[in-house]
């Protein structure tokens, strides 16, 4: 059952109804977005984000981040070299008329080299190149993406390859993918270079970065683009211009042109249209959620650190939030798992949404613990 615990910002009192307006004034051509606060996670745009898509070479992001793992864990090494098999000649070569570093059939390439043309020219032959490498095969390593995918806490997303290409059993949602850049911004700090890297050459040909954000010198430098037929043009970007990290993902645009000027704007209305006001200090117990039969009744919710709000700049009113959570919550309950989302209300519109985790752990209860929530059940509906 769908629980809402209904909040007052008493803090807040400006009386003007300027923040839903602001929200409710932008809009964007892309079929999906969203804009994501990369400290908190807190979402202060979006446009069909749980919408499950065809992501094209944005799934790619989900690649490195394995490929990212593996070398963290040692298992890999960036001085690695891995064999151009047929397989990713053919699929993912210059015959298949996709994006590709020009790998060289039964020659072996470096691991970091394959990870910056995945990541600077979308290489889909190196992306195979990595997953064969690495996991022996396309499909297993599609099974480590999704096994990460649930460990990182992606809620709508398949993964069947390494490449993104068209497959009706791959997707994802735009949430998730500004949940893998958020997970690779915050986890890889030291790779996140390879990102704004301009261009790369190999075998001789030089290709650019495909994020055309980056060299506009708006401060963009990330993360990666998508593109198919099917489900048009899309990009993740990040930029920490205007003092914050903001993740942006852009998804169902007609043109490389649309999509950059559509993640420009996204971008940069994010960046210089909002303030920062802290809400919640890190730790705070925002809410409480209903636990059945555990050692305790409740368990205190918080934020992924502070929680902030994003104001338009010079004004402040009264707002309102709910926490809602699927509850009551089943023994035993880990801290850190997250659990419920704050929604953020103004005017009756949902403006901003932010993740909450449980504080602490609630492991299950004795007979009598599990006796005294089922009355509590019958006689309260856990109301």
């Amino acid at each position: 059952m769908k629980r809402l615990l209904w909040l007052a910002f008493a803090v807040f009192t400006l009386t003007t109804p300027v923040f839903a307006q602001a929200a409710a004034d932008f809009d964007t051509k892309a079929k999906y977005a969203i804009l994501m606060d990369e400290e908190s996670g807190t979402v202060i745009f979006q446009k069909d984000a749980d919408t499950a898509m065809e992501p094209a070479s944005m799934a790619k992001l989900m690649t490195i981040a394995v490929v990212f793992n593996e070398v963290r864990s040692g298992r890999v090494k960036l001085t690695d070299e891995f064999f151009v098999s047929e397989n990713a000649w053919r699929t993912g070569g210059a015959s298949s008329g996709g994006s590709t570093m020009f790998a060289v059939l039964n020659s072996k390439i470096k691991v970091e080299d394959l990870i910056r043309s995945v990541i600077i020219q979308s290489g889909n032959d190196a992306a195979i190149v990595l997953a064969e490498g690495i996991a022996g095969s396309e499909l297993s390593f599609a099974a480590m993406e999704n096994e990460l995918a649930g460990t990182i806490g992606l809620e709508d997303s398949h993964f069947v390859n390494p490449t993104g290409l068209p497959d009706p059993d791959q997707y994802m949602t735009a949430r998730d993918l500004a949940v893998v850049a958020r997970y690779l911004i915050r986890e890889f700090p030291e790779y996140y270079h390879y990102f704004s890297e301009p261009e790369m050459e190999w075998n001789n040909i030089k290709q650019p970065n495909r994020n055309a954000l980056v060299e506009l010198g708006i401060g963009v430098d990330g993360l990666k683009t998508g593109h198919t037929l099917a489900a048009g043009y899309g990009s993740v970007i990040s930029t920490a211009d205007g003092g914050r990290r903001l993740i942006a993902v852009l998804h169902g645009m007609k043109s490389m042109a649309e999509r950059t000027e559509e993640g420009r704007k996204l971008i940069t209305w994010g960046a210089r249209a909002f303030e920062r006001v802290s809400a919640f200090p890190e730790g705070h117990i925002i809410g409480y959620a209903n636990v059945y039969g555990g050692t305790s009744g409740s368990v205190g919710l918080v934020g992924d650190g502070e929680v902030a709000l994003y104001l338009p700049r010079g004004s402040r009113k009264c707002l309102q939030a709910s926490i809602v959570y699927t509850g009551p919550l089943m023994p035993p309950v880990e801290q850190g798992t997250k659990i419920a989302e704050l929604r953020v209300f103004c005017d009756d519109k949902l403006v901003q949404t932010a993740p909450l985790f449980a504080a602490d752990t609630v492991e299950e209860g004795d007979i009598v613990r599990k006796a005294t929530d089922a009355l509590k059940q019958l006689a309260l509906g856990w109301l």
